[in-house]
């Protein structure tokens, strides 16, 4: 039999509720006994396998039996030297990965559309920061990745380099020549650290990309349940290489991971490790039929572009709805939601759609949703897309103020437009995706601010940014 049709710890979990154990041990609902009534009927089920370190069942911090068998599976279908299970989301693998390679004052590469977990990693690390501008794809009206040439530009200005920290697809699932930069690091003997949260069913192999673990990078970490069929917050976490410490590794992860981690979050990463193992031919043939089909009455509507990847290379997964109207992307997303569709994401332009991972013949809802869409864009006017400023690419920076030093100095509050030449005292991030437009320590340009301007007044969210509601941005009095 193959192995990879086990499911250790969710099998271990089924054989202790068979028992029918009488709980006096944490958690306080007793296996489900005990909950708030008006909710006991949703949560019974789960509630039975949301346990502890029970005989039997393992010890997520110290695996020596289902749960290490669980992880040793997934590190088998990955191809890679060691998988970890994370229960605290992709944000604790970011966060492990980045603490296991590198010291106070350390040099690491950055690629700036990076997730805030990258940088709250480097700000605990006490690293200094050198910050890779992505290239912008002018259509898609976003940031991609980073090329190789500027990497080696980068490694020229910073040969002292610990590691290098790339984000691998980005949020609308483009990609770009990672293997190139991989090799070009790898020549340099620097590590790198690539953050495929999006991207862990890659490893399925065409039509998706490429994986960041068969391009060699050293360290990657998987949100598991982005796409996935796994709980919220569960991830996995990948070593690659002997360029990485194992024992740093585990050690952060002991640190940074909750002591009573969820038993059924881990389940969960084990079915969806299971699910993607017995994925076939035929389910992909059958998925990537419904999304054709999909796409295909999407582009009769005239008031929105399916956009395509360039090269046609990009996840197969990810749908970017484009605005060919005078309605933002956040207005079309607000239409599509009063019409019970709930996207992933948008931005002044787009929105995005995550599809679900098909297998054959599973109902994938795509008819009905193309016609609700239809309907409430019929009477939506065609009109063409204004051009907007374009973001520059192909810049390297530091932090104005590292980070060490940043409690050193007050903070006031501007006007927005005032803020341009000063070093901003927030991290400002449209939320989703989580990637900030502003760091604190960094100069603000105008720029900068044109793009948060631009963003304010298509409706975007923010996290941080305390005072943009009265159109004032923290900066740091430097003089």
């Amino acid at each position: 039999m193959n192995k990879q049709n086990r499911i250790p710890l969710y099998e271990a979990l089924v054989n202790h509720t068979k028992m029918n154990p009488m709980s006096f041990h944490v958690p306080g609902h007793k296996s489900g006994t005990i909950f708030h009534q008006q909710a006991k009927d949703i949560f019974q089920k789960i509630l039975r396998i949301d346990v502890t370190e029970l005989s039997g069942l393992d010890d997520l911090h110290s695996p020596v039996g289902v749960i290490k068998e669980a992880q040793e599976l997934l590190a088998d279908l990955y191809q890679a030297k060691e998988s970890f299970f994370l229960i605290n989301g992709s944000t604790v693998g970011n966060l492990a990965m980045i603490l296991s390679v590198c010291e106070k004052d350390d040099v690491i590469l950055v690629q700036r559309n990076c997730h805030k977990s990258v940088l709250n990693a480097l700000k605990l690390a006490k690293a200094r920061p050198v910050f890779i501008e992505p290239d912008y794809h002018q259509e898609w009206k976003t940031a991609t990745g980073v090329s190789k040439d500027i990497v080696e530009r980068a490694i020229s200005l910073y040969p002292e380099a610990k590691a290098i920290v790339l984000t691998y697809p980005n949020y609308y699932g483009m990609v770009y020549d990672l293997k190139s930069v991989i090799d070009l690091a790898h020549h340099h003997n620097i590590p790198v650290l690539v953050d495929e949260a999006h991207g862990p069913h890659f490893i399925i192999g065409e039509p998706f990309p490429t994986s960041a673990i068969k391009l060699g990078a050293d360290m990657v970490v998987h949100s598991a349940h982005k796409t996935l069929p796994a709980m919220t917050m569960g991830s996995y976490l990948h070593i690659n290489s002997n360029r990485i410490s194992s024992d740093k590794v585990k050690e952060y992860l002991q640190m940074l991971q909750s002591s009573s981690p969820s038993y059924v979050i881990m389940a969960s990463l084990d079915l969806a490790r299971n699910y993607l193992a017995t994925y076939q031919r035929n389910d992909i043939e059958y998925l990537l039929k419904e999304i054709s089909r999909f796409k295909k009455e999407l582009s009769t509507i005239q008031s929105i572009k399916v956009l395509e990847y360039p090269d046609s290379h990009g996840d197969k997964l990810k749908i970017t709805i484009q605005s060919r109207s005078k309605l933002t992307g956040f207005e079309l997303q607000k239409r599509f939601e009063e019409i019970g569709i709930y996207t992933e994401l948008a931005d002044p332009y787009n929105v995005l759609l995550i599809l679900p991972l098909l297998k054959e013949n599973q109902d994938s809802m795509l008819v009905e949703t193309s016609r609700k869409i239809k309907e409430v864009l019929a009477e939506v006017p065609q009109h063409s897309i204004e051009e907007e400023y374009k973001i520059s690419s192909g810049k390297i920076s530091e932090l104005a103020i590292p980070y060490e030093k940043l409690l050193s100095y007050e903070k006031k509050a501007v006007p927005i437009l005032q803020a341009i030449g000063n070093v901003c005292a927030e991290t400002i991030i449209p939320y989703p995706p989580g990637i900030p437009i502003l760091l604190i320590g960094e100069l603000i340009t105008e720029e900068k601010i044109n793009h948060l301007d631009q963003l304010m007044n298509a409706g975007a969210r923010f996290q941080g940014g305390s005072y943009l509601d009265k159109n004032l941005i923290n900066i740091f009095r430097t003089s």
